[in-house]
């Protein structure tokens, strides 16, 4: 590669999540972010301006492929034709590595141990500050796995979605449990309030299954046309997903009985 090459590809990944460089050679550019965990390395492809990318540190390669499957070569390699190419692959894996596989947890635990150590002025402001930050650092997770974009309707208006737990983070066990990216689902708000409350859950294929206690009508005025789907579905969501279907779904009509 030229200097002309690597100095688009080092801006590419500057405005894209991956703002330092460690090596730039006519072989290679490899970079990393202070931001997360992963690395990149871009290499020449077969003809200029197009280049061979891979990631010997995460972000786990189903999950980019999944995103830009038009530019996964096999093999963890993916492809960046001209510069918006790259952006593209560049932006979508540092989105992934902000948010997995625990990225939202380690950036708590950093959070808590300074507020221990300068806490609040009663035990109740610091439970309450934690667990507000810990639910910002969810949603922070979700916005960036799912592309800041309903994991239903692909509708991508931050105001209107919501980063709805699978397993409340009431009930979660760890702080690992409860900043899991894959123990939640960016939603539109008003689906975020029928997944919250168990009125929905979804089944092992992410099709969204609807209590009895809501009727044809009520989902109709909700403008719900069923059958309605998870943009994707990971193996990595299905145990969250089979605790809430157990625990906080209504299966009854009548509420007393859920």
């Amino acid at each position: 590669m030229n200097t002309l090459e690597r100095t688009l590809i080092e801006k590419a990944g500057y405005a894209h999540g991956w703002e330092n460089v460690r090596e730039s050679t006519p072989e290679r550019v490899v970079m990393f972010s202070a931001r997360h965990k992963a690395e990149v390395q871009v290499t020449p492809g077969t003809t200029p301006m197009v280049w061979q990318v891979t990631f010997p540190k995460g972000p786990p390669t189903a999950e980019i492929a999944r995103s830009l499957p038009e530019q996964f070569q096999g093999d963890g390699t993916f492809q960046g034709a001209g510069e918006a190419s790259l952006g593209r692959l560049l932006r979508r894996s540092a989105e992934l590595a902000m948010s997995l596989p625990n990225q939202a947890a380690d950036l708590y635990a950093a959070e808590v141990a300074k507020l221990d150590a300068n806490p609040p002025s009663t035990t109740e402001v610091l439970a309450l500050v934690k667990q507000r930050r810990g639910q910002d650092l969810f949603r922070q997770a979700l916005m960036d796995y799912w592309g800041g974009a309903c994991a239903i309707t692909g509708i991508d208006v931050p105001e209107l979605l919501r980063a709805s737990h699978a397993k409340p983070w009431a009930r979660c066990e760890t702080d690992q449990e409860r900043l899991n990216a894959f123990n939640g689902f960016l939603l539109c708000s008003h689906i975020d309030a029928l997944f919250d409350c168990g009125l929905m859950t979804f089944d092992e294929l992410g099709t969204a299954v609807f209590s009895p206690r809501l009727d044809i009508e009520i989902l109709t005025r909700l403008a719900i046309n069923q059958p309605i789907k998870l943009r994707w579905l990971t193996a990595e969501h299905s145990p969250f997903l089979a605790w809430h279907r157990e625990n906080l779904f209504q299966k009854h009509k009548s509420p007393e009985y859920s």
